[in-house]
Formats: C-alpha cells, structure tokens, sequence
C-alpha cells in the first residue's frame, strides 16, 4: 500500500499544472457548497430564533381558530386560560422543558387619533401580552446567533395603558411630530374638511366623551382612542398612550400593528366579562423538545377533554417554511453543479494521465502487474486529487467565514425591519464540513473510475507498441 501511495503522489506531481487546475477546481468547490451552506445554516438559525422569540415554540389555541379565528379572535378564546396554564406548567413532563409560559391576544379594531389638530383613524391589528414574559422570550438564543433584544423598557407591566405602534401606523395616525419620528413625512397641508363618517363618528363621539371622563395619557405622550367589538357585540373604548414604535419588516403589518398590554387588550375585547386569551405561548429551552411537548400537550388536553389544538412557530409563519425550503434548493442546486464541474475536471485529468501513460501501463502489465492493480492506481489518483483539493478548499472557506465573521458586516434579510450581522456559520455545523469533504471525494473518485477502467482493459500488446 505504501508503494502504491508513492507511485500515485509522482504520478500527480509527473504533470503538476494539469494535477493543480483540477485540485482546484474541486477546491472551489468546496469553498462555494462550504461559504453558501453556512450562509444558509446561518439564515436558518436566524429565522428560527426570531420567530421562537416572537411566537415562542408551542401556542395552544381553541380547537378552530387556526381556521377561523383570526378574522374573530373573541370568539375564540381559551376559558379559564389560568387553569389550563397552571395545568401545562405544572406538568412533570413538560415543566423541565418549559423557558417561558405566557397568554397572548390578539384583537381587530379601529385607531383614533382626536387630539388637538389630528384627526385620523385607521383599522389596526392588535396583540395583547405580558411585557416581562415577552422580554424574557426575547432573551431566548440557543443557537447562538447573537439576535437577543434588550428591553427598552417602553412597556411595563404595571403600566397596562401604554403601549407601541408600527411605524406605518403612527404615519397615518399623523404621530410623526409627537414621537419625533425621523424620516415619518407630514399629511399634506390641504386636507377634506368634511368630517368622517360611518363608525369614525362613532369613535370620535366616544373619544370625547373619555377625554371628558378624565382617562387619558400625559400631556407629553400621544394617545390614541382604541375601538373593538367586545365579545358579546356591544363596541368599547378605551385609551392608549403610545410609548414609540416598533418596525415591523412587512409593510402590511407595519401599518396596522398594535402592541398592547394584555389586560388593556383584555378590556377591550371581553369589558366586563370573563377575560379570556387568544392563545398560550410555550417558548421551551431547546429546540429539539418540540415534539416531545407538543405529543404532552395533546395528551394532557385529550386526558382533561379540553377543546384545544396546538400549532408550532412553523404552522404560524409559514414564511419560515418557504425561507428554507427555497435556500435549501438553492444549495441543493449548488452541489449539484459544483459536483458536475469536479467530475469532468477529474475525468479530463485522468483521461489525459492514462493517454500519455499508455506504454506505461503496457510495460507494467508485462511485469505481472494485473488489470485490477492498474484500476486501483488510477482510482488512487482520483482520490487522492480530491482528498488534496478538497482539504485546500476548506482551509480556504474557514479563512473567508472567520474574515466576514469579524468584519462587523450586516444586513436586511427579507421579513426583518432592523439591519442584522451578516455570518457565515461553518463552525457549528460539523456535517456540513464533513458532508462536503465526502461528497466530493467520492465524486472525484468515481470519476477516475470511468478512465481507470478503460487503462484496465487495455491489451498488453498494443499498449507497448503505442506511439
């Protein structure tokens, strides 16, 4: 075996130009399904972890509402959420799992804006939560992606009555001044003077009469006048002081979002009435704890006969799903290429080597060597250039992901408002550098088979007597 690695490592240096462009091209490969592959693992953990942070892992809703619900969130709500959620929380089996158990709503409405010179309303879509639950959900970054968002303290707990709109929202809203909002234009000068009409009368009769009452915010925050059907069909009202904004990364959203306290959000879908939830959010630990949970959930829910189904962050944003099935076609198309170009490469190689080493391979023959043994020499070969290019590429492609790793670079990924760092995650993904390291040598070597073969069948005779 030594003799014959020996005479494969001359045969690769008798012709060291042909034997370098072949090993690199199969080290660009490698660099490109290296660099790409941990760009894409990178932009997977990062949606991941922004939609874990968001929607957490689980939501438990009532039975429907995934269907139905969102045109009609009340009518959907979870009765005696608090029992349901001491039951999952003080589950044996899922509370070791559990980083963040918290209620959320959600609501449909109408945003009013009659302070002084403004008036202006606008359709908003509303969700209620615990501002501390949703911090700590923010902490959540298992994989590492560097994506934890710091509390602001914009919303609090104690504060049920303040809360934050979309950018878009304040825009129409005419809150640009108030919030001093950079790059948030004026309303033209020239306005309608005709008042609004329909259900924005309703909701600016019911403003005034709570700015009567005495309700609403300091004179040095903006209030808006929230109006929403309650659950029983009676329209309510209630005050809103807005604390800022918050981008949302889609515009439709962006320009009707609502962030809320859920007592606030409470109020104003149920009054009076029994509170109830849209949904419980599970934000587990690890990642890799989803089935087991969801599997507990189900059988907690079918053993109480609770009406409840439980979706996954994948099941609430289907953009996730879409993200990785299409980058990881792109990949998939990748490696495919790139493993076309390493195969001829290696085939032109090796067919050259056997053309030019034909009196070679006679004489060897003649020395009792057999047509197995001169396969094995050329298939050596192969691999050989492909271990070599293979290892040169990656040695490569970790020199380029540490460079853009450390140069502070960011970036806009489609659904995200704020500029994130720009990554290339090789290191935490040891399949793929051995993935890429295999599949490529096995190319390389397969393709020295097809010239191997034919060098293994050629006469003895007529080998020694080419010219």
């Amino acid at each position: 075996m030594n003799f014959l690695a020996k005479i494969v490592f001359r045969n690769i240096l008798r012709n060291r130009r042909r034997s370098l462009m072949t090993g690199s091209a199969v080290a660009a490969g490698a660099m490109a399904m290296l660099l790409f592959g941990g760009y894409v693992a990178y932009i997977f953990a990062g949606l991941e972890t922004r939609s874990v942070q968001q929607n957490g892992h689980l939501t438990v809703f009532r039975s429907g509402y995934f269907l139905f619900g969102p045109g009609n969130p009340a009518a959907y709500g979870i009765d005696r959420y608090q029992d349901v959620m001491a039951l999952i929380g003080g589950d044996p089996v899922l509370k070791p799992m559990l980083n963040v158990l918290t209620p959320t709503q959600s609501l449909v409405g109408i945003a009013g804006n009659f302070s002084g010179t403004a008036d202006a309303s606008k359709t908003f879509l509303g969700e209620g939560f615990i501002p501390s639950d949703r911090d700590r959900m923010r902490q959540w970054d298992e994989l590492r992606t560097g994506s934890k968002v710091a509390s602001d303290g914009r919303m609090a707990d104690a504060d049920p009555n303040r809360g934050l709109v979309g950018f878009g929202l304040a825009r129409m809203l005419e809150l640009c001044a108030p919030l001093k909002l950079a790059g948030c234009p004026q309303p033209p000068a020239a306005r309608d003077p005709a008042p609004p009409a329909g259900i924005d009368k309703d909701l600016a009769g019911l403003a005034r009469q709570d700015a009567a009452s005495g309700a609403g915010a300091p004179a040095s925050v903006p209030r808006l006048d929230l109006l929403a059907a309650t659950a029983g069909g009676a329209p309510n009202v209630v005050s809103f002081n807005v604390a800022g904004v918050e981008r949302q990364g889609v515009r439709e959203l962006d320009d009707n979002f609502v962030a809320m306290n859920l007592q606030l959000a409470q109020e104003l879908v149920y009054g009076r009435g029994e509170h109830k939830v849209t949904g419980i959010v599970l934000q587990l630990k690890r990642s890799e704890d989803m089935p087991a949970a969801r599997a507990r959930l189900l059988d907690i829910f079918q053993q109480h006969h609770l009406d409840l189904e439980v979706k996954d962050f994948g099941d609430l944003n289907p953009f996730y799903g879409q993200v990785v099935g299409m980058f990881s076609g792109i990949f998939l198309f990748i490696a495919m290429v790139m493993g076309v170009i390493v195969l001829f490469a290696v085939v032109n190689t090796m067919t050259m080597n056997v053309l030019e080493r034909t009196n070679e391979i006679g004489t060897t023959r003649a020395m009792g060597v057999r047509a197995g043994g001169i396969r094995a020499q050329f298939v050596t070969e192969g691999m050989l250039i492909g271990v070599l290019g293979t290892a040169f590429g990656t040695l490569v492609a970790i020199a380029v992901a540490l460079s853009v790793n450390h140069a502070g670079l960011t970036w806009i990924p489609p659904g995200n408002a704020n500029p994130i760092p720009l990554k290339i995650d090789m290191f935490g993904k040891p399949a793929l550098i051995v993935g890429t390291w295999l599949a490529l040598v096995l190319v390389a070597t397969l393709a020295a088979l097809i010239p191997a073969n034919r060098a293994a069948r050629l006469s003895v005779v007529d080998a020694l007597r080419h010219i």
